[in-house]
């Protein structure tokens, strides 16, 4: 497998994110922040994520992006893009509502300018359990089938985040 990278171009307004390779948690940090520094942008408008180049994407991944497309939309008031050429990550990604929060396409255009990456340092412990929870709390807010796949794995985390904090 290829190990996973973000690279982001911007034009006008409009940001192409693309995941690449195997999209998993270690990515999440560094997206977050990217996330967060991207909505703050005055000149922002929209924007499109690329899976065309990814091979897998976990559950907390997908819960990143799913905040993604609900921040946005509260911003600019219109859902995102969503590009997935390959169809198992398509049936993944049906399968948590995603079509209710992205506009899903199966084919990119050009970004209108080049892609740089966005460096990926690990996170600390505390900061990735955070957003691992937070990630699947947003999935389960999508939809009831989501909310019953993964509330055990929500308890699990709130418990041990409680046990963390306690024993500190």
């Amino acid at each position: 497998m290829n190990p996973g990278k973000i690279q982001f171009a911007e034009s006008e307004g409009t940001y192409v994110l693309k995941l690449i390779g195997e999209v998993r948690l270690t990515l999440c940090s560094n997206l977050e922040n990217f996330l967060q520094i991207m909505l703050e942008e005055p000149d922002f408008r929209s924007v499109i994520v690329d899976l065309s180049e990814a091979q897998t994407i976990d559950s907390t991944s997908l819960g990143l992006l799913a905040k993604l497309s609900i921040m946005a939309r509260r911003q600019v008031n219109q859902r995102p893009v969503l590009i997935s050429p390959r169809p198992d990550i398509t049936r993944i990604l049906m399968s948590m509502g995603f079509e209710h929060i992205f506009v899903i396409a199966e084919e990119a255009g050009s970004p209108g300018s080049e892609f740089r990456e966005i460096e990926c340092e690990q996170a600390c412990e505390d900061t990735t359990h955070a957003q691992v929870l937070d990630a699947h709390r947003v999935l389960m807010s999508l939809s009831e089938n989501n909310a019953r796949a993964f509330s055990d794995l929500v308890k699990q985390l709130e418990r041990c985040r409680q046990h963390g904090v306690a024993h500190r």
